[in-house]
Formats: C-alpha cells, sequence, structure tokens
C-alpha cells in the first residue's frame, strides 16, 4: 500500500490539502512507493504564519535555552543515524554507507550551532570618545527559509536549519519532492528534543511552493542548493523581493593531476570521486585534466578500477553504488554517453546498458568513462549529475589551468602532484571556492564555510560556517554615553564621592 507524506507545522503532521499528489519512487525499483502533499499557496502561509509567531519568542529566547536543545537533538540524531539512512536509500536509492555518511556531515553543522555561544559573541570599544563605548551585536533576521535538492535530503538542510534556528531565527524547510521523509523524521527528533512548536516546519511542494516563500513578505532570507538555472532564478527572484539569498548552483569540478602525481593515489581519487553517490553530487569530480605523458596510463588504472564497483540495490551491503533517482534522470545521463563518441571522445567505458538481475525496472545505469574530450563537447560543459567521468588532455600545468579557469563554473577543484611549489601556485590561481591538494572532493568541515565561485554561487554568503552564521544574523551597531554619577541632578545621591 502506497504511504502518504504530509506537511510538519506549528510542531505535528498536517495534512496536505491542496489535492495535488506528488510520486516518490524507489530507485532501485521503480515502483512507487509513497505520495506525497504538494503544499498550495495557502499551506505555505500557513506554515510561514506559524514561523512568524513562534519568532517572537524564539528570537528573545537565551543562548543557554537553544544549546541546550540543539544538544538533546544532536543526540538523538546520532541515535537514529541508521533509521534515517534507511529512509535516504528507499528514496534516494544510495547505499547505506553513503547514506550514513551524509547524516555524519549534516552532524558537523548541529555540532557547531550546538557552539554558536562563541560564533555570536559581539565586540565592544570603550572610550572612542568621551565616555562614549561602541558596541557591534548580532540579531536574528526573523523567519527563513530552506529549499534543498533531492541528492542530500539529511545533510543540505542541516546545512541550513541548525544555525538558523541557533541564531534566534525560525525556519521553513522546502525540501524536494523526490525524497521527502528524510525531513519529516529530522522535524520529529527536533519536536522530541524539545524545539517549541513552529520553529521548524516542513512544507512540500513544487514550484507553487517554491514561489510562495519567495515572495513572502515575512520571509526574511532564502537559502537554495541546486542547479545553476534554478539558483540564478531563485536569486534574482528573492532578491527582487528584498530578501537576502544565498543561492549555490551547479558544479563542473576539475581534477588536475600533474606528471609527477601517484597515479594509483590519482585513479583511486578520480574513480571515488566521480561515481560515489551514483555522481549525483555537486562536489562530484566530473572532469579529470591529465598533464603531459600520464594521460593514458592514468585513464587506464581509472578503467581497471571503475570495472570492478559493484552495483545494486542501495540496501544491499554489497553494493558500492546505486540506481539514479528517477528513469527520467537516467536516461538523460544516458544521452550524453551516446552522443559523446559524434562529438570527437573515446568511449573508454559504456555503463548505459546496465541492469540488476530481478530489478530491471530499477533507474540503473553503469559507470562510463570518457577520454579525449573536447571542452566543445556537450558531455563537458553540462552539469550530468550522473557517473560519467570526462578525461581531457592538456600539455603542461598552464594550459591545463587555463582550461579550468575558462570553466563558468568555479565550485571545486583538486590538484594531485608531489610538488608544493606546484599546488601553491594552483590554490592560489585556480578560480574555484574549494580547492584540494591530493584531496578529491575538498567539502570544508563544518567550521569553515561552503561555497563556489562563478556560475556555482549567487550571493554574498556561502553556507554554514563563520558565513552561515553571518548570513542568519544582522549586525547592529550600538554607541552608548552615560553621564558620569558626579553629575547626577542635586538631591540624588547614588554613593559616589563628588570630587574626584
Amino acid at each position: 500500500m502506497t504511504k502518504s507524506v504530509h506537511h510538519w507545522i506549528g510542531g505535528k503532521t498536517v495534512e496536505g490539502t491542496s489535492g495535488n499528489w506528488g510520486p516518490v519512487t524507489d530507485p532501485a525499483t521503480g515502483a512507487v512507493t509513497t505520495q506525497v502533499a504538494l503544499a498550495s499557496v495557502d499551506e505555505v502561509d500557513a506554515a510561514v504564519a506559524s514561523a512568524k509567531a513562534a519568532f517572537a519568542t524564539w528570537g528573545q529566547s537565551s543562548l543557554a535555552q537553544r544549546t541546550t536543545i540543539l544538544f538533546r537533538f544532536r543526540a538523538l540524531l546520532d541515535a537514529n543515524r541508521d533509521a534515517i539512512a534507511e529512509l535516504i536509500t528507499a528514496e534516494h536509492g544510495k547505499v547505506h554507507s553513503d547514506a550514513l555518511g551524509e547524516v555524519a556531515r549534516g552532524l558537523e553543522i548541529v555540532d557547531l550551532a550546538c557552539g554558536i555561544t562563541t560564533q555570536l559573541k559581539g565586540e565592544l570599544s570603550t572610550q572612542v570618545s568621551s565616555r562614549v563605548d561602541v558596541a557591534a551585536i548580532r540579531q536574528p533576521v526573523g523567519v527563513v527559509a530552506g529549499i534543498t535538492p533531492f541528492n542530500f535530503p539529511a545533510m543540505v538542510p542541516m546545512w541550513m536549519f541548525p544555525l538558523a534556528i541557533a541564531c534566534g531565527n525560525t525556519f521553513v524547510l522546502k525540501p524536494s519532492e523526490k525524497d521527502p521523509s528524510p525531513s519529516l523524521k529530522i522535524a520529529e527528533l527536533l519536536a522530541e528534543a524539545g524545539l517549541p512548536d513552529g520553529v521548524f516546519n516542513v512544507v512540500h511542494g513544487d514550484k507553487v511552493a517554491v514561489d510562495r516563500l519567495l515572495e513572502h513578505p515575512d520571509v526574511a532570507a532564502i537559502s537554495f542548493v541546486g542547479s545553476t538555472p534554478i539558483a540564478r532564478y531563485i536569486h534574482t527572484t528573492a532578491s527582487a523581493n528584498g530578501k537576502r539569498v544565498q543561492a549555490l548552483g551547479g558544479a563542473k569540478n576539475h581534477m588536475l593531476v600533474l606528471p609527477d602525481a601517484d597515479l594509483d593515489a590519482a585513479a583511486d581519487a578520480a574513480v571515488s570521486a566521480a561515481y560515489g553517490s551514483a555522481g549525483e553530487r555537486c562536489m562530484a569530480i566530473s572532469a579529470v585534466v591529465a598533464v603531459g605523458a600520464i594521460g593514458d596510463e592514468l585513464v587506464e588504472r581509472i578503467r581497471e578500477r571503475a570495472e570492478k564497483i559493484k552495483i545494486g540495490p542501495g540496501d544491499d551491503p554489497t553494493s558500492e553504488m546505486g540506481p539514479l533517482i528517477t528513469k527520467v534522470h537516467r536516461d538523460k545521463v544516458a544521452s550524453y554517453v551516446h552522443g559523446a563518441a559524434a562529438q570527437g571522445a573515446e568511449v573508454v567505458l559504456d555503463g548505459t546498458g546496465y541492469t540488476v538481475e530481478g530489478y530491471e525496472d530499477g533507474h540503473w545505469i553503469g559507470l562510463s568513462l570518457l577520454d579525449k574530450v573536447s571542452t566543445d563537447a556537450d558531455a563537458y560543459r553540462d552539469e550530468i549529475f550522473g557517473p560519467v567521468l570526462c578525461v581531457l588532455r592538456a600539455d603542461t600545468y598552464e594550459e591545463g589551468l587555463a582550461l579550468i579557469n575558462a570553466s563558468p563554473f568555479g565550485n571545486g577543484t583538486a590538484i594531485f602532484t608531489r610538488d608544493g611549489g606546484a599546488a601553491r601556485r594552483f590554490q592560489l590561481e585556480v578560480e574555484a571556492g574549494m580547492v584540494g591538494v591530493n584531496v578529491p572532493i575538498p567539502v570544508p568541515v563544518g567550521y569553515h564555510s561552503f561555497g563556489g565561485w562563478k556560475d556555482s554561487l549567487f550571493g554574498d554568503h556561502h553556507i554554514y560556517g563563520n558565513d552561515g552564521v553571518h548570513f542568519y544574523t544582522r549586525g547592529k551597531v550600538v554607541t552608548t554615553r552615560w553621564p558620569d554619577p558626579s553629575e547626577a541632578p542635586a538631591g540624588v545621591d547614588l554613593g559616589f564621592p563628588r570630587n574626584h
């Protein structure tokens, strides 16, 4: 029997009333397992109203109260890792170990939020003029909203709401309608931890819900992670409605491999970074730039490793890679491989015909490896978001760097080399927001901020870390001058001597 997923508003489940439903499939079988309620404008308004009412008290609550609840939430989240990972696997399809890793990375931001007291300390300058002091403080912005993608249904929301509510804001989450259940499990754990009703709300929906959040006058800020075209739309629309926005877009992450690199380490990194989570992550390495004469050998080592990856259902502990999220997405990913040879690439591995016995209706695709790809090819220019790795050739470091910097994306990049001088040049010269040196997926730890450059980020703030705290708070400067007690009016004795 198909189950139904509803909204979470005001601290409880609220059944959808719009009459519109979206299907949620098990990617391993292709079967529809769940229907999710898609919110109307009125239902979005109800969630925002709940958050606004809660902000009146939550925004004035003590740091001690907030962090006490977050510590309890962290313990519950830790105890329920497996349950959340199982929901992720059931609706997204990623293997269980990968889903557990997603929860662990989300926990890093909860850890940061638990220690928010130091992040929210202000500044004080005394005696800037005679008996004048100046203080800088940070205050919450109000109701904030998060619009999150299907590929990390637990981690990306946790990049947002823990810091937002720790800073004193209230939150409305609009998760992907493709895998909505993890967000509701998180909402239940927050309630169990003692979070007041209305501080965290979940509305499921499509463009109707998104557009209402972007225009709603009571929503002060929007956080978004998704594709570049939608990130651009989110930023433009929300900004036009007077909101602060952080909109993280797509990527085409490059890995530059120099001739002196450890090729075994580089091949291991390329396979894990390109094909992990079936390539459905914005920090996947999707383009390897091989410098000099090492290209053929590197491609061969990548091929050898890629052919050994076991693909199967995410709940099978022997599986190393699961299916793609939908059949439509699987077919789109396959189209890039089918058209690669005609655009000049050498198809080393073609995974488009892959199926799993007993799961023939699942959204399966194997690993594809394209060599000698042109920068004009569709497989290079577009964010494929699947297990397709392009290898490009460059004669020199300078040529490889220029190739990377010419990309419209600037999310993450990596260099593999034994030369510290070359690595140092690269980290200063490359045009990307996150750089790895012999690290293929340089996702920062929670207390540093995540974000790209160019068409990978719209807005001034990266997500989580210090940037996240600044995004979810507004600065205020207070200048104070108090008269000296000796100048008190006659007849008032504060117990201070009159003659200093």
